[in-house]
């Protein structure tokens, strides 16, 4: 079998990929689009004013963050483009969510927490305590490694007024039911706040039909700058207080929850995300509006992504001194190309490092999921190995590193030309 996309329009696209790496730290980071890069100089080139202004170029700034907005509107499919709200990244995004909702919160209110979700989502949250807020976890299920919607019912009451959860796990790759998750919260009167980071780089996000609160996701992960989207519903974007100067009011949104205004150059660049993924979708065979081309270009990602993802899970597998962190299996796409393993008798670090001889970038620890790791009693060892891929990766990259892999598990030394050719 070959690759399930057009690989050399895809990689043509990605500049960082010539580097003479095999990259598969993409949870970490992703590569950015060239369009991207060449957005990022134009605006410094042309546009690098500040905003505000009546001359025409600090108009023409201010409409490229507007286009900024709209772009990642169109990402998450938000009905408005104020309801986006950007941050240097995701953590920062929840941090300020949090602060301007602190105010909504009494002694007596309660939160419900995912014990799988990485830190960002809970650290910001647990801050609450200290105003008499009672935080609840909702534990990932130890046989499944999936989130229950059978184990949240029963933590939730008229008392809880915010349920936060990952869409996918940094660690276990596996989707959750956000839509099923947020009609459940709905019914108690609570609000939800999604982690997407781990999952908008690869399925499309439909915020209106999943009828999700707070979205967020990270656009380094996602083919673009470092700089970050919070997605809010308007109305209750209007009942934040504001986070930045004191004569910014509650109708002012979004800049209100921009303290110190976006990174002007890097926003500047996202528009280039939806216009690739419309025009792999164009060239995958999609027909239709922006949105459902851009559907399209995700069908193609999962085409590919799943055969890579199967093609490690059965290596992995298929050895006895492998154990994968998660779901073992990829039913109907569920399993993202996020693959934690750990390998009796070696460290994940050692993995690693031998791995670099390769010039294959994996990479170990625990992702600032510390809880979900310790839940696992995973932590032992440095941590799990992480592969992350990412639609541009081959089948030919995925048969070097399990070569690679084979002779790192094996204890086999590496020679300069050990026969793992990195395509």
């Amino acid at each position: 079998m070959t690759d399930q996309i057009d690989t050399e329009f895809v990689r043509g696209q990605f500049p960082g990929l010539s580097n003479g790496w095999i990259l598969m730290d993409n949870a970490g980071g992703s590569q950015i689009l060239q369009s991207g890069i060449d957005r990022i100089s134009g605006f410094l080139t042309n546009e690098f004013v500040q905003h505000g202004g009546s001359y025409e170029l600090s108009q023409k700034a201010e409409n490229t963050l507007h286009e900024a907005r709209c772009a990642a509107q169109l990402l998450v499919n938000a009905e408005l483009a104020e309801e986006i709200i950007f941050a240097s990244s995701s953590t920062v995004s929840i941090a300020n969510l949090a602060r301007a909702m602190k105010s909504q919160f009494a002694a007596g209110d309660e939160i419900i927490l995912s014990t799988g979700d990485h830190e960002s989502n809970i650290g910001a949250w647990e801050q609450f305590e200290k105003i008499g807020v009672t935080v609840k976890f909702w534990p990932v299920d130890p046989v499944s490694l999936t989130l229950k919607l059978d184990d949240l019912e029963p933590l939730l009451s008229d008392k809880v007024k915010l349920v936060c959860v990952h869409h996918v796990s940094n660690i276990l790759g596996v989707a959750n039911p956000v839509k099923e998750i947020a009609e459940v919260v709905h019914k108690y009167g609570a609000k939800i706040c999604v982690d997407g980071v781990a999952f908008a780089p690869h399925r499309a996000v439909d915020v209106q039909d999943w009828d999700i609160d707070f979205y967020v996701m990270s656009l380094y992960k996602f083919y673009g700058p470092h700089c970050s989207v919070l997605y809010g519903k308007y109305e209750l974007l209007l009942e934040l207080d504001p986070i930045y100067h004191n004569f910014y009011g509650k109708e002012i949104v979004p800049g209100k929850l921009e303290p110190g205004d976006p990174n002007y150059e890097l926003t500047s660049a996202i528009p280039c995300i939806p216009e690739y993924l419309i025009e792999l979708g164009r060239r995958s065979g999609g027909q239709g509006s922006s949105r459902e081309l851009l559907c399209a270009g995700f069908e193609a990602i999962t085409r590919q992504e799943d055969y890579l993802v199967n093609e490690v899970l059965r290596f992995l597998g298929a050895r006895n001194n492998c154990s994968i962190v998660g779901p073992a299996v990829n039913v109907n796409s569920s399993r993202l190309p996020i693959i934690s393993f750990k390998v009796g008798g070696m460290d994940a670090d050692e993995i690693c490092q031998a791995m670099d001889k390769y010039k294959i970038a994996i990479r170990f620890g625990e992702f600032h999921a510390n809880r979900l790791i310790e839940s696992l009693k995973a932590s032992e060892n440095n941590g799990v190995v992480r592969i992350s891929l990412a639609h541009y990766n081959t089948i030919e990259e995925v048969r070097a590193l399990i070569a690679a892999l084979t002779q790192v598990f094996e204890g086999q030394r590496y020679e300069e030309n050990a026969g793992c050719s990195q395509a």
